[in-house]
């Protein structure tokens, strides 16, 4: 018996996208099918290539196609494309050659946010996608020390500035324009120019995700930035402990208003483990951000723990996720990195979807 491409692709709806909820086919990821002698090939395109279920796809598609009378041998080659936000592509020509811009928040400081956004926009960046780090914390610029970043960006004659390559990310900085010592002292219309400049005077290139990390609180720079542009959505980083969440969850209805979508609370310094006895400590408490997750109905992206090597490896240049990238902190920050990813495809696709519906209409 010879299997035909319909037999395929029938075969292959039974395989769906966990999180869209919908088969690979109608989703159209099914890319290049051949079918020759008992041989069948094909590709699966994801929506990101920090996709969490990357592997699980493939092993129930090879199933699905083998199980076929007639098929001997099954070839699944894994490609992804990263989808654009839709209310970005419908804002103008500020960002016009970013896919998703997303911001890092947190309701006060002191809970590592600069770190976390550090290591995620590594994280994404190590699976091949094109990724930008804004430091928009330009009160308190540290992306610059966290990357160990030495180098000043190019400005050319139309004041249009290039960002600094550093470890498969495109950076910007308000560190590279000032002096350690100096302090900024701005009220908002500076802040807002700012802003401005680092979205549309910077020459990003193409970019399938633009990292914001964002000063805590919110203030200027965060209404600023969502009146810049509509960002695909926002991460808020917290502590476990209730005077962190219940500042965090300031941060929350402040993007809500602005019509900024949630994307999920990351929990850092979660618990810190003995490195000599292996005793779980929960310093600030557990579980906390996921109990908030839960109850205001935003995804909860994971866990990262208060560790020394993630300090000290920040502290000299050097993130966990690059220097250390087989140890358990780094693969944390690859976990969370892969749900964040998955949040922003499941918005874009969603968008897209809906657009369909109402061409279809």
């Amino acid at each position: 018996m010879i299997p035909t491409e319909h037999q395929i692709l029938s075969a292959l709806r039974a395989v769906q996208d966990p999180d869209l909820r919908r088969d690979i086919v109608s989703l159209g990821f099914v890319k290049n099918l051949s079918v020759g002698n008992g041989r069948v090939a094909f590709q699966i395109e994801l929506t990101t290539p920090a996709c969490p279920v990357r592997d699980l796809m493939r092993e129930e598609a090879r199933k699905a196609v083998a199980a076929i009378p007639g098929v001997t041998s099954v070839e699944i080659g894994m490609t992804s494309q990263v989808r654009p936000s839709v209310s970005l592509q419908a804002a103008g020509s500020l960002t016009p050659t970013i896919k998703n811009i997303v911001a890092v928040a947190s309701g006060k400081g002191g809970v590592g946010k600069s770190t976390v956004s550090a290591n995620l926009a590594l994280a994404i960046a190590r699976t091949e996608a094109r990724v930008g780090l804004m430091d928009a914390d330009v009160y308190g610029p540290s992306i610059p020390t966290i990357l160990g970043i030495t180098s000043q960006p190019a400005v050319d004659e139309h004041n249009r500035i290039t960002p600094v390559a550093q470890q498969g990310l495109k950076v910007i900085s308000m560190g590279f324009f000032m002096k350690p010592e100096d302090a900024v002292i701005w009220r908002g219309p500076m802040l807002h120019k700012t802003v401005q400049q680092f979205l549309g005077g910077v020459l990003w290139g193409e970019l399938d995700y633009l990292l914001v990390d964002l000063p805590p609180g919110t203030g200027d720079v965060q209404l600023s930035l969502c009146q810049s542009i509509p960002l695909t959505g926002a991460v808020i980083v917290s502590t476990p402990q209730d005077v962190a969440l219940n500042v965090a969850q300031k941060a929350i209805v402040m993007f809500k208003k602005l019509n900024a979508p949630i994307l999920g609370i990351i929990e850092n310094m979660s618990h810190y483990v003995c490195p000599h006895c292996g005793t779980r400590d929960d310093v600030f408490g557990s579980g906390g951000a996921r109990k908030t997750a839960e109850r205001l109905g935003i995804p909860f992206l994971g866990e990262i723990p208060l560790e020394t090597a993630i300090r000290e490896t920040s502290d000299a240049g050097k993130p966990i996720v690059l220097s250390r990238p087989d140890s358990p902190a780094a693969k944390t920050f690859t976990t969370v990195a892969e749900q964040l990813a998955a949040q922003i495809s499941i918005r874009a696709m969603q968008g897209k979807l809906t657009q369909e519906i109402k061409v279809t209409f």
